[in-house]
Parts: C-alpha cells; structure tokens; sequence
C-alpha cells in the first residue's frame, strides 16, 4: 500500500469520526424554545420553535440628527455560544450610517457573521424586547445594549433604544482629546426604524 493509499484512507476515517461525532453533540443536545428562562443543561438548544426572528431579517431605516441608519438585521441558527455553553438561535445585526447628503459616515456592512458589531442576546422575559450587545472595536471598543421591538401589528416599525457604556477612553484612543459634542455617534440613541 502506498504513502498515497495510507493518506487517503487516513483522512477518510478523520472525515467520519467528525461525521460521527457531530451527530452524537446534535442527538445529545437538548431542544428549549428561544424564550425559555430558566436555566438549560450544558449544551442544549435554544431554538427559535415559534418562527419569531425572522420577522426582524432586512433592512431597516431610521432618520436622526442629520443623519440616516440603515440596519441589517439577519438570523443565526445553532450557534455555539461559549460563554453560555449552549447552542442558540440569535439575530445578527449590521450597519450603514450617512449624512443626509449620502456620504457613508459609518459602514461595517461587509464584516462576516463571527465579527459583526451588534450581536443577539435574547427577548426580555416580562416583554416583547429583544436585545443585543454592541461592541465596536473601531471606536476605541465603545460598547452598549441595544433593545428593539415591534411598535405596530404589521411589524414594519421597529422601537431602537441605545444605551451606551460607560466606556474608559485611554490615551491611544484617537478621540481621547476631543470635545464631547465631536466624539462619534454611530448609533442613535432612540428612534423609529421603517421596514425596507
């Protein structure tokens, strides 16, 4: 038998225990439903079992300060959180921001899945909210929460709150000297955002 042979046949039964082994976590993994809140076993599910995220996918649009948002937002499915140690449905979200004149202030559009800046947490267990971190390692990592929610039965308006952290600004930080009134504001803070 062949260096050649030996390889192949190598590989073959790498790609079959992954096989294997993928089925068993899937068969092992507990299915809740996405607003479950108590507490879950390691490495279960998190599901969307009633169909709600997708409800939020697309382009959403609001105007503030001279400015105009557009939101992307976009469904994940069994996602490995690791800090939670489960896997979870969860909603993504990406943004453009421009003056009224449509030049781009801000643009993370094209960032992959696993590097976005607004991340899906979960919905609030006395409320309709759902709620994201905001991290953005592009603005000397000014962080927040995000909550949004449906204002009407259409689900063509979206309620966007803001609150952003208490962030410690270091020297490095190239707005660390800047008056308060010309830091970045990438998001708004409250607003209506319209369906697309």
């Amino acid at each position: 038998m062949g260096n050649g042979s030996i390889f192949k046949t190598q590989t073959m039964k790498y790609i079959f225990f992954i096989i294997l082994l993928s089925i068993a976590i899937s068969c092992n993994a507990q299915t809740y439903p996405l607003r479950t809140f108590t507490e879950v076993p390691d490495n279960s599910y998190l599901k969307d079992t009633n169909n709600e995220l997708p409800s939020y996918e697309g382009t959403w649009k609001g105007q503030w300060n001279g400015k105009i948002i557009y939101v992307m937002f976009k469904k994940v499915t069994y996602t490995y959180k690791a800090s939670l140690n489960q896997y979870r449905d969860f909603l993504i979200g990406r943004f453009k921001v421009t003056d009224l004149n449509s030049s781009v202030l801000f643009d993370n559009t094209s960032l992959p899945d696993d590097q976005v800046k607004i991340k899906g947490l979960k919905f609030g267990k006395y409320d309709d909210k759902y709620g994201f971190t905001y991290i953005d390692r592009d603005l000397c990592s000014r962080s927040g929460e995000i909550l949004i929610n449906f204002t009407d039965t259409t689900k063509t308006q979206l309620q966007w709150k803001y609150m952003q952290s208490e962030n410690w600004i270091n020297k490095d930080c190239f707005y660390h000297d800047w008056a308060p009134a010309d830091v970045p504001q990438p998001l708004p803070e409250n607003i209506v955002l319209i369906k697309q």
